[in-house]
């Protein structure tokens, strides 16, 4: 039987932003000026996510969390719903997937 796994992440960036102080200016303005959103980005890097948790949940609670986190998409089916969940099949990964250790293959 299968089970539904919910995976919460953190995805980090690096963001890298210019700002041209002039002289009689401090350096940590720039600082500030990225903080306070007030920066154009220069640029931006993936690094990837991060595991924070993760929890067996049934189809009820993926529905319910499903409506809190897209209230845009509460009107979807069920099934459209559902549409969103990725199927791990060890059986039918292929050649290039991850499979867990200890997972039959």
């Amino acid at each position: 039987m299968s089970k539904l796994v919910l995976v919460e992440t953190i995805s980090q960036h690096r963001m890298r932003y210019v700002v041209d102080v002039n002289d009689a200016g401090d350096p940590e303005w720039a600082v500030e000026t990225v903080v306070l959103d007030q920066a154009k980005e220069m640029s931006q890097e993936h690094l990837g996510e991060v595991p924070v948790s993760y929890r067996v949940i049934d189809d009820a609670e993926y529905l319910r969390v499903f409506d809190e986190d897209n209230d845009y998409l509460r009107g979807w089916t069920p099934d459209q719903k559902r549409s969103l969940i990725t199927v791990l099949d060890p059986d039918e990964c292929g050649p290039d997937c991850i499979v867990p250790q200890g997972a039959a293959r």
